[in-house]
């Protein structure tokens, strides 16, 4: 057998597409024929190296799985089974054969099937002796009596019900002979053989439950996971001859089925021994009879689970904690599920079995840890027009989870700075677009969605044209600003509200909470359909014109026929339907473009081929970001989760004729101080002056400190079109203060300038631009 095994490893080694794994265990089986495996690197080293993995994780995906992992010896129950010196049969067997260790000097052996008498032999080899063989099946074998013969041993037919000894080991077994009457063994060891329970484990982990076989008392494979098939010992074969042909006849069968020729030459033939077994889980005796090893769970324990009333396996599991320790009950349970049927009156497949659940070993934490790191420590979500940018050579930046296109380099720019001022201008000047579809979007269906919406909104939505949006803002209950966007609304019932980037998950929560706990009373549903619209903000005096390219000849865009805020399903060419929103984040004259999301990719080459006459260049977030500080709009750097409304400059939005969300807390005295921080725009009083976010404003003439930081800058942008640096900043009174002279303190930087207080909206103030 080592011979044939050394050949077998040797031939398998050579071959290119084989692996073999050695101290490696499957521990879980998935979906999709996704198996997970331990390796263990170093748990078997008395020093391992330093830095050295404990464990190595391993994701096998197979179309096909043949389980032949053998199957596990059992123990049979009596009286004092937890005595230093009683072991399985196999154990013993593997101590003398393989490691030559000598666990007793003169043994005993328990057994009720035929492979218990295997241990004989070799303890005889290594010069053990052998007090009594304890067989409890009617009858042995003249084969085995002229073997006890000749090794100088008695044989007892009956069973051990008891181990006289402690903590210093076993001195004396007690035998229940067939007859009735009492026998007593001197010996230092006992080795205990109740039969094998097939491995059954990987197989049942998809809820698959093992079915009982009479003939060798044990659960077999049943219900095993799509693409996996047992064999040999653990398919319930126990003879060698057995286990070689249905390994050889599983293996063929998996690599035909996964596409090869399955033809491995002729199957290795041996004998198959007999397998003889009269099944005995316990034996009554005197004392603490164990049947889970690890839990110190004995029959007893079983026995008060009954008249307790936990009748069914699973509360018997939870109520004595059988079967729940590292070794998951493979020793344990069948004995423990016996000792349960004979109790109750019912057989052992009426009984049943737990839940089989992985891992199926012991797997350390640490070997979890390491796969997701850097870009693959979270999910990565790609704009519908993410490969195109890339195409496009455009830089990317993470927003939360999202891959955004930044800026799009051309040949010759030197840096960021020269791209983000051309797309900046090629707005301003013609037309550019822009991916939007990471803001969140929901839409709100149903009778009350206008009157819900007043709700979360500080301003009205119930009054809302069909076909017009308009901007909102939510509050926290505290009346602290929480997020902002538009809304639209497309229909009577229907309305179509879109969120921040980082918020859009957070939003879509707190409505849910709003319309499930707060306002129950509404007949509003509410789906997330971020992910479901491409959205792209086209922008630019030359915008109308871009579109007239794209979207059906019978769509009117005039001013009159599609004002400012407006919002409609739209026809393109080609007969795709779009939604069209006129809102505008950059101050031109804009329109964002909805399509499904499968479309995205099509209509941003499309916008470049149709806005090609037009100079039409895309533009990332950067590009947005300047144009939004020009335009003085506010966005995640003001909105910090300290600001109000008012303090935003919006406080004008709150409504006074309805409740909403904030409202009332939004009145407290610390929130409507006259002396709070309002956003400010900043502009260098030496134009060539760079700004920095961050930075102190301290009145001019003051030392820089606690006492005199009156605020500071959110964000600051070079703008190309005032071609100069600007920024927004918080600052206490702000408004009261245009065009004061103060100064800004950047202890992280070590920089101290001179900046002015002015408007926030550096750019078209009148608006007349994005209503042209």
């Amino acid at each position: 057998a080592a011979e044939w095994i050394t050949r077998t490893l040797a031939e398998l080694a050579a071959l290119p597409d084989v692996r073999i794994m050695t101290r490696t265990t499957l521990f879980g089986v998935y979906d999709g024929g996704t198996y997970g495996a331990i390796e263990r690197v170093n748990d078997h080293l008395p020093s391992p190296p330093e830095h050295q993995v404990r464990q190595r994780l391993w994701r096998i995906v197979a179309k096909r799985c043949v389980v032949a992992a053998g199957a596990i010896e059992r123990p049979i129950v009596f009286a004092g089974n937890d005595t230093p010196g009683v072991m399985m049969a196999s154990a013993m067997r593997t101590y003398v054969a393989r490691y030559a260790v000598t666990p007793a000097k003169r043994i005993a052996l328990f057994t009720n099937n035929e492979d218990g008498w295997r241990t004989v032999e070799p303890a005889l080899g290594a010069g053990l002796q052998i007090a009594a063989v304890v067989d409890a099946r009617p009858d042995v074998s003249a084969a085995h009596r002229a073997l006890a013969a000749k090794g100088g041993f008695a044989v007892l037919n009956g069973s051990v019900s008891g181990v006289e000894g402690g903590k210093d080991g076993v001195r004396k077994i007690v035998v229940a002979l067939t007859g009735g009457a009492r026998a007593e063994v001197e010996a230092d060891g006992l080795a205990v053989s109740g039969g094998w329970n097939p491995a059954v484990g990987l197989t049942s982990y998809h809820r698959g439950r093992p079915k009982w076989q009479d003939d060798i008392a044990a659960f077999v494979p049943d219900g095993a996971p799509p693409g996996m098939v047992a064999a040999g010992a653990a398919n319930g074969a126990f003879g060698l001859g057995d286990c070689l042909r249905q390994g050889f006849a599983a293996g063929a069968a998996a690599a035909q089925s996964a596409g090869r020729s399955g033809n491995a030459g002729t199957s290795p033939v041996a004998d198959s021994e007999a397998f003889s077994l009269t099944p005995l889980w316990y034996v009554a005796g005197k004392g603490k009879a164990f049947v889970d090893y690890q839990h110190d769970v004995t029959a007893s324990d079983i026995e008060l689970a009954q008249r307790e009333g936990f009748e069914s396996v699973e509360h018997l599991k939870r109520y004595t904690t059988l079967g729940m320790a590292t070794d998951q009950g493979k020793t344990s349970n069948v004995a423990g599920l016996a000792i349960m049927a004979a109790i109750s009156g019912k057989s052992i497949p009426e009984t049943g079995t737990t839940i089989y659940r992985p891992p199926y070993v012991p797997v350390a934490i640490g070997a979890f840890a390491g796969h997701h790191r850097d870009e693959n420590f979270h999910a990565t979500r790609l704009t519908p027009s993410h490969h195109w940018a890339a195409e496009q050579g455009a830089i990317f930046v993470d927003t939360g989870l999202w891959k955004r296109a930044q800026w799009y380099p051309r040949a010759g720019e030197k840096d960021w700075l020269e791209s983000v001022t051309r797309e900046v201008k090629a707005v301003r000047s013609g037309v550019g677009f822009c991916d939007v579809s990471t803001l969140g979007k929901i839409d709100v269906h149903g009778p009350d969605a206008g009157a819900f919406l007043d709700r979360v909104y500080i301003n009205t939505f119930s009054s809302l044209a069909v076909g017009k949006a308009r901007y909102g803002l939510m509050l926290r209950e505290d009346g602290i600003v929480y997020d902002d966007g538009t809304t639209s609304r497309l229909a009577e019932d229907h309305y179509f509200l879109t969120t921040t980037t980082a918020k859009a998950g957070l939003v879509m929560q707190h409505l849910e909470f709003c319309r499930q706990v707060l306002f129950p009373e509404f007949d509003v549903q509410l789906t997330s359909v971020s992910d479901q619209w491409a959205q792209f903000s086209i922008a630019g005096p030359k915008t109308r014109d871009l579109l007239r390219e794209i979207v059906a000849p019978s769509e009117d865009l005039s001013n009159e026929g599609f004002p400012f805020m407006g919002a409609r399903e739209v026809a393109l060419r080609g007969g795709i339907k779009a939604r069209l929103f006129r809102i505008s984040f950059s101050g031109e004259m804009a329109f964002e473009i909805s399509v499904p999301a499968r479309y995205g990719e099509a209509l941003v080459r499309n916008l470049m081929l149709a806005g090609k006459p037009f100079g039409v260049t895309p533009y990332g977030t950067e590009a947005l970001g300047v144009m939004r500080i020009e335009k003085g709009h506010v966005a995640g750097p003001e909105l910090n989760g300290t600001t109000t409304a008012a303090d935003l400059g919006l406080g004008k939005m709150m409504s006074s004729k309805k409740d909403f969300i904030g409202r009332v807390m939004a009145g407290r005295e610390a929130l409507i101080a006259p002396d709070r921080q309002v956003v400010v725009g900043i502009k260098p009083v030496d134009k060539t002056r760079r700004l920095r976010s961050g930075a102190h404003i301290i009145p001019k003439g003051e030392t820089p400190g606690p006492d005199n930081d009156q605020g500071y800058v959110t964000s600051v942008c070079f703008s190309p079109t005032l071609d100069q640096w600007i920024g927004l900043a918080l600052v206490e009174r702000g408004r009261e203060r245009i065009g004061e002279i103060v100064h800004a303190h950047d202890p992280l930087r070590g920089e101290d300038y001179d900046v002015e207080l002015c408007s926030p909206v550096f750019y078209d103030p009148d608006g007349g631009r994005q209503r042209g």
